[in-house]
């Protein structure tokens, strides 16, 4: 089996990054991973796991750990969704990413089981099937720790087969209503599905509703719970293009000179979260050491959040799907740079906060170009015209892909501008691929 023919077979599974028509509950089988890895001998068992869910920082938070925990020593494997670019950026071992001979090589391993369960059961997803390449990879590669980023929720998520020391939950805002739910307190019931008994619980700082939810699951399961903001505080000492800098104090000590190079005050949030998933270790007498820490949170890197690709024009480009990230992204473009006119390029999946969104990146756009990505779960670029111009009389053109909006764009701009690209991550990730060819 070559790579080529790895990602063709990948595709013929049902794949529900792509859709948002199907019926969550129903559809998503924590048994049916479960019978999946029992057939490959349960790859995932015995392997130190810090699992990380939540609505907004995910990835960001589980880059920080990751790093972090390569800094002290150890060998980690890395397991973030979706790609920006390619397949293999999902798993990655010390920074790594995955070689298509091993993902062709672990996936002829798996097709046997796959056609069986077929035949036996239900054959499994395409987000099922890649975690399986995740936990095989990792387990033939003895890593010392693996950090799992969920995909969709928490509770059936194909990754919660594990029984993390650390559970992480991220900010929870609204994201997947279709399938999480309308209400803060179903979302986060859903994403609380990864605290296991007896385990550390590390949150993030949250509102109300949610940390109600995540402090009494935690109390349920017996769980040692730590929460940013309560058990931590960080101030913001300096910020640049370049990088930021802030102290943190601790129930375990202070880092009174911390570093990082991605971009937003909601990173700052992030490492300070990621920091504590670290402390959360101790329980288990795993110990990590200042210096390590400090160097993790410096040298992580996180494609696609607030990442600048060029100036002169800058060109922005980040994954805000719902209103309060476009709120987030909002402050972090006023705060950060200064440029003439801003040209929002803006590609949303459907299921997505459309309407929070569009209300709150009109404020800021001079120009809006709206676009798609591949994936069928994206709203028409006439849809989108339709909910800015409702928010705000300003010039709004569709186009039928993020090239040609990337293109339009660049036409457009003086070297002063700024062209932000947002809405979702297939977006960022399809822009970042167009402009390196």
């Amino acid at each position: 089996m070559t790579y080529q023919d790895t990602l063709k077979y990948l595709d013929s599974l049902v794949d529900y990054e792509k859709t948002s028509n199907f019926d969550y509950k129903k559809s998503l089988k924590l048994e049916r991973m479960m019978s999946f890895s029992a057939r490959l001998g349960d790859p995932h068992k015995n392997i130190k796991a810090i699992h990380v869910a939540g609505t907004k920082g995910k990835g960001s938070v589980s880059s920080f750990v990751n790093s972090i925990l390569m800094e002290a020593g150890y060998r980690v494997g890395l397991y973030t969704s979706p790609n920006l670019v390619s397949f293999r950026e999902r798993i990655r071992i010390n920074g790594v990413p995955i070689s298509e001979e091993d993902v062709a090589r672990l996936m002829e391993k798996m097709i046997p089981r796959i056609e069986t369960m077929e035949k036996e059961e239900e054959r499994p997803t395409y987000f099922e099937t890649c975690t399986m390449i995740a936990f095989l990879y990792f387990k033939e590669n003895s890593v010392d720790f693996i950090v799992l980023e969920t995909g969709m929720g928490g509770r059936l998520d194909s990754t919660n087969v594990v029984n993390p020391l650390v559970s992480v939950i991220t900010p929870v805002s609204y994201d997947h209503i279709k399938h999480l739910g309308t209400v803060i307190e179903d979302i986060a019931s859903e994403k609380c599905g990864i605290i296991k008994n007896n385990s550390v619980v590390v949150s993030s700082s949250q509102v109300p509703d949610a940390l109600a939810v995540i402090k009494r699951v935690a109390s349920e399961k017996n769980a040692k719970f730590y929460l940013a903001g309560k058990d931590s505080f960080c101030k913001k000492i300096h910020s640049d293009l370049d990088r930021q800098t802030f102290s943190l104090i601790t129930k375990c000590g202070e880092y009174p000179h911390l570093e990082v190079k991605l971009l937003g005050d909601f990173q700052i949030g992030n490492a300070a979260t990621a920091v504590l998933a670290i402390e959360g270790l101790r329980h288990y007498g795993i110990f990590v050491d200042k210096s390590a820490v400090s160097a993790g949170l410096l040298n992580a890197r996180w494609p696609g959040r607030f990442e600048i690709l060029r100036k002169k024009p800058f060109i922005i480009v980040d994954g805000a799907q719902n209103g309060q990230s476009a709120f987030i992204l909002k402050k972090t473009v006023k705060d950060n740079l200064k440029y003439g006119k801003l040209l929002l390029i803006l590609g949303i999946m459907s299921d997505k906060d459309v309407e929070n969104i569009c209300r709150e990146l009109s404020s800021i756009a001079d120009y809006v170009i709206t676009t798609k990505s591949g994936s069928d779960r994206a709203a028409s670029p006439e849809f989108l015209r339709e909910r800015m111009l409702h928010y705000k009389n300003i010039d709004v053109v569709t186009t039928g892909s993020v090239r040609e909006a990337l293109d339009k764009a660049l036409a457009m701009a003086d070297k002063n501008d700024a062209i932000l690209v947002t809405g979702s991550l297939y977006v960022v990730g399809e822009a970042m691929e167009a402009l390196v060819k």
